[in-house]
């Protein structure tokens, strides 16, 4: 009963917190003229002027297609990478040496390298975020199969399992808790990259549109992409969460129920 209560009061305070902080920042800023922050009510007028108008196709459109290219390229690349390092002893000692240089490496770094390469567009964009999601997938990945208990192996090998069933039924499994931690960050990173590629060399997308309104001193249609900004995030987190982790880590969350 107290388990229930309590998830109860944490679904109630989640949902609290935002509509008050809303309301405090709508009567903070309602009598607002300082140009640098605008009343919260402009701010949503331009919101659904910009977004729910002709800016949803010419910006939010490639700007979310990009993000899901990248992710969704980044993670499949981490995870199959990540299974191999972390279960093959001598492709593990060759790039240790490579992937601790490349995490240290900041991904925003490479635009400009990016940008030579790759040109002015889409590709580039989507190649920076797939060049930050991979690491952080491939490293909990290689962390996530390298603590695989050992005794997994050893009663595979004496029940002669086969190679695919030991992957699919028993490493993945046992590694998903790391992998999932790896992708739900991999999220957040995703969307940061997606915007700083946008502001660099582009012409299109959401993070193009606020620096655009921040330039040209239009700071209620800049306030307005930082907000879609933040809603995208939350969302995307949230239908990670669901459709996702939820599914996933369902054991997980049997086990912590009962504790």
């Amino acid at each position: 009963m107290n388990g229930v209560t309590t998830k109860t009061w944490r679904v109630v305070w989640e949902l609290i917190l935002p509509v008050a902080l809303v309301v405090i920042w709508w009567f903070w800023s309602a009598a607002s003229t300082n140009m640098y922050f605008p009343p919260l009510g402009d701010i949503l007028d331009s919101f659904g002027r910009t977004w729910f108008g002709d800016g949803f196709l010419q910006h939010v459109v490639p700007s979310l297609r990009n993000l899901i290219i990248g992710y969704m390229i980044g993670s499949v690349i981490g995870i199959v990478l990540g299974v191999a390092i972390g279960r093959v002893g001598w492709l593990r000692w060759l790039m240790t040496p490579i992937v601790e240089y490349a995490r240290a490496l900041p991904p925003p770094a490479l635009l400009p390298f990016a940008i030579l390469l790759l040109g002015i567009g889409p590709e580039m964009q989507v190649g920076i975020i797939v060049f930050g999601v991979v690491f952080v997938v491939l490293l909990n990945t290689i962390d996530g199969t390298r603590g695989v208990e050992p005794t997994l192996d050893d009663v595979a090998t004496v029940y002669q399992i086969p190679r695919r069933y030991r992957l699919t039924e028993m490493l993945l499994p046992a590694a998903s808790p790391q992998i999932v931690a790896g992708l739900r960050t991999g999220i957040s990173l995703a969307v940061i990259l997606m915007v700083v590629s946008e502001m660099t060399a582009a012409t299109q997308g959401i993070g193009f549109f606020t620096l655009q309104a921040q330039q040209n001193f239009n700071f209620t249609d800049m306030w307005s992409g930082m907000v879609l900004l933040a809603v995208i995030g939350v969302l995307a987190n949230l239908l990670f969460a669901w459709f996702v982790e939820r599914p996933l880590l369902f054991w997980q969350a049997g086990a912590n129920a009962k504790r």
